[in-house]
C-alpha cells in the first residue's frame, strides 16, 4: 500500500467535525508560534509548531486516529506497540470507535504513559525491551486474539495521519510568509518524518526536512546518509525514551530516502541527552510548553544546545516540530531546575 498526498488528504477528511462527541474534530490544529527570546539564543528564526497541545499529549494522535478510523466496521479491537504516545493515540481512537484495544509497552516507559494509557481504558502489555522481541510478542497476540495491528509508523494510514500535520504546517507557513526554511523533526522510526516530507514536497517544496534523534540512537540520520537501513548498537540508554527504535521502518526509509533524492529532506541531525533537556526547560521558560525530551530534540538542534558547530549548516529560518509533552513530572523538573 502506498503513501501519497491522496492519502494524507483522505486522513484530513476523517479528523475533521463531527465525530460523535467529538464536535470540536478528532484531532487539533496546533499553533505555530514564536518567540524573539528564541532566536536571540539560536541566531536565527525559530518557529515551533506545538504538538505537544495535540490531544493525547502528542502527534500521536493524528496517526492512531487515521489508523483506526480507517479500518473495516464491526473490528473487534486493536493492538498497537509504543512506549507510550503511540499508545495513548491509538486507545483514544479505539475508545472513540468502540473497539478493545491491547497495548504492548516496554517496562522502563514512563509511570505517566502506562497510567494514561490505561486511562483510555487499554490493556497494557509490559515487556523488557532489551532482551525481548516487540514485534515478535505483538504479532503472536493479535493473532490469538484476531486483534488489528497497528505499529507505530510502518503503517501507511499512520504515517498518513501524521503527514496531515505537515498539511497545517504548510498553510501556517504560508500565512507567517515562509517560504523558505528547514523544518526539523524528532525521529524515531520515521512515521511523523515521512508523513511530513511527502506533505511539504506536495504543498510547500521550499521547506526542506531533517530529522532529528538522539546521540547514538542516530539509525535514521546514518541510514539516510548510507542509502540502506543502519541498526543502533543498543535498544535503550536515553531519556529520549519516545524516539528509540533500533532500525528505521520498511515503510517508512525508502519514502524519506525517494523524497530525499528530491531535495524534499536534508541529512539527518542528532543532539545528545543534556542538549534535549535544556530544549526542555527553554520550551517552558520561552514558550510555557510542557516538552518531553524526545518531543524537544528539533528545539535542541535549532537553538545550538548540542554545540553551534552542529547546527552551523541550520538556514536563518527553521521550524521545529515539538512533537510530545508527556514527561515524567520529576525529570522535568530536574530538567527546569537545572536550566
Amino acid at each position: 500500500m502506498t503513501v501519497d498526498i491522496d492519502r494524507i488528504l483522505a486522513a484530513r477528511d476523517r479528523f475533521a467535525p463531527p465525530f460523535g462527541r467529538h464536535a470540536e474534530g478528532a484531532i487539533r490544529r496546533t499553533p505555530l508560534l514564536h518567540a524573539p527570546a528564541l532566536d536571540r539564543l539560536a541566531g536565527r528564526r525559530v518557529f515551533v509548531k506545538a504538538e505537544c497541545l495535540q490531544f493525547t499529549g502528542s502527534f500521536k494522535a493524528r496517526g492512531g486516529w487515521a489508523a483506526v478510523s480507517a479500518l473495516p466496521p464491526g473490528t473487534p479491537g486493536v493492538l498497537a506497540m509504543s512506549s507510550g504516545n503511540h499508545a495513548q493515540g491509538v486507545a483514544r481512537a479505539a475508545a472513540a470507535h468502540g473497539m478493545a484495544a491491547f497495548i504492548v509497552m516496554p517496562l522502563d516507559a514512563p509511570g505517566v504513559k502506562i497510567a494514561n494509557t490505561r486511562a483510555w481504558g487499554a490493556e497494557v502489555v509490559l515487556y523488557d525491551r532489551g532482551r525481548e522481541d516487540r514485534d515478535a510478542l505483538a504479532a503472536g497476540l493479535a493473532a490469538e486474539r484476531g486483534l488489528a495491528l497497528i505499529p507505530p509508523y510502518d503503517h501507511p494510514e499512520v504515517v498518513a495521519g501524521q503527514g496531515v500535520l505537515g498539511l497545517e504546517l504548510a498553510e501556517q507557513a504560508e500565512a507567517a510568509g515562509i517560504r523558505a526554511a528547514e523544518v526539523l523533526v524528532p525521529c524515531g522510526g520515521g512515521g511523523l518524518a515521512s508523513g511530513v516530507a511527502l506533505a511539504l514536497g506536495a504543498r510547500a517544496p521550499g521547506l526542506r526536512l531533517r530529522t532529528v534523534e538522539p546521540e547514538g540512537f542516530d539509525d535514521m540520520a546514518r541510514s539516510l546518509a548510507a542509502g540502506a537501513p543502519q541498526r543502533n548498537a543498543r535498544a535503550a540508554g536515553s531519556v529520549c525514551d519516545a524516539i528509540l527504535t533500533p532500525t528505521p521502518g520498511r515503510l517508512t526509509l525508502p519514502l524519506l530516502l525517494d523524497l530525499a533524492r528530491r531535495g524534499h529532506v536534508g541529512p539527518g541531525l542528532a543532539v545528545p541527552d543534556g542538549a534535549a533537556l535544556r530544549a526542555v526547560a527553554a520550551a517552558f521558560h520561552h514558550l510555557r510548553l510542557v516538552a518531553e525530551p524526545g518531543g524537544a530534540v528539533a528545539l535542541a538542534a535549532a537553538l545550538g544546545l548540542g554545540g553551534k558547530d552542529r547546527a552551523a549548516d541550520l538556514p536563518d529560518t527553521v521550524i521545529c516540530v515539538v512533537s510530545g509533552g508527556n514527561v515524567d513530572p520529576d525529570l522535568f523538573a530536574e530538567a527546569i531546575q537545572a536550566a
